[in-house]
């Protein structure tokens, strides 16, 4: 792997990505492409740049991200996530590199009560999680032995709007917050992905679907409440409400837990603890409003 280009670059993901690559001493050139650079509305210019630059990988970290918006705007959402990955893919097996495509939790419709395989039936239930299959799809049709599909759930990290900065920045505004507690997921630290991410890369893994999600399991509630530990409150002043308290124009998933066995196939193990991840991450998170 000696050219990787990020699509993406200023998100959340691609920033903590970005830094990854800065870090590590063997890292290969980096070709960072913001929305600006690479737009995946417009094919002829995902074609243009990924053939140009000739990389040996691509990840994807481009999408469009705002969920309550693709209700009403799902032709735009498809456009991103689904044509978009389309063109990228294509572009990819024009130029002969792999494609590492980030997905979502919520391909899934939220009714399950175990970890979801990463052969589990899809089931999308909103216009968002709809656009980000049709980006799966085009990625494992077209890129049968160099496509993969990283399915990644309830990001945080030093760049962009999360839970965890909401939560920091809450815990000094009011005396007490209500945070749901009937949604189950796996928090994620955006680096602990993008470094999973890079090792995927690196390793000689079958193509296919990966879940990019911490370990363990936790509500938003559980996340809460560790983050006001952290920060030296008393999480009794987090208050436990249901997801009805806070109707949104999607639905969310009711269980968001993703299984992690496809990543023994690449001789990895999975992501850490989420609450192990949560404390080395913290550090950053509180940086960013110190």
């Amino acid at each position: 792997m000696n050219r990787v280009l990020v699509t993406g670059a200023s998100g959340m993901l691609g920033t903590a990505l970005l830094a990854q690559l800065a870090s590590d001493p063997a890292a290969p050139d980096v070709l960072p492409y913001g929305r600006d650079g690479l737009d995946l509305r417009y094919p002829d210019g995902v074609r243009d740049v990924v053939l140009r630059e000739k990389p040996d990988v691509v990840v994807n970290c481009a999408a469009w991200t705002a969920v309550d918006d693709a209700e009403t705007h799902e032709v735009d959402a498809l456009a991103v996530n689904g044509s978009g990955v389309r063109a990228l893919a294509l572009a990819c097996a024009d130029a002969g590199a792999s494609l590492i495509h980030i997905s979502t939790d919520y391909v899934f419709d939220g009714t399950a009560h175990t970890p979801y395989a990463e052969t589990a039936p899809t089931r999308p239930v909103s216009a968002y999680g709809r656009s980000k299959l049709a980006g799966e799809r085009a990625v494992l049709g077209l890129l049968p032995e160099t496509g993969y599909v990283v399915r990644t759930a309830w990001l945080y990290g030093s760049a962009g709007r999360d839970f965890v900065k909401t939560m920091i920045s809450m815990e000094s505004a009011r005396a007490t917050v209500d945070v749901v507690d009937d949604q189950l997921g796996q928090p994620t630290w955006a680096a602990d992905l993008a470094a999973q991410l890079l090792r995927l890369a690196r390793a000689d893994a079958p193509p296919g679907v990966y879940h990019g999600t911490s370990s363990g399991e936790a509500t938003w509630y559980d996340l809460a409440r560790e983050v006001f530990t952290l920060l030296g409150a008393d999480p009794g002043r987090v208050r436990p409400t249901g997801g009805a308290a806070f109707a949104r124009p999607a639905p969310r998933p009711a269980y968001s837990v993703l299984g992690h066995d496809r990543w023994a196939a690449a001789g990895l193990s999975p992501i850490r603890h989420w609450r192990d991840a949560l404390h080395a991450a913290w550090p950053s998170m509180v940086g960013v409003h110190a």
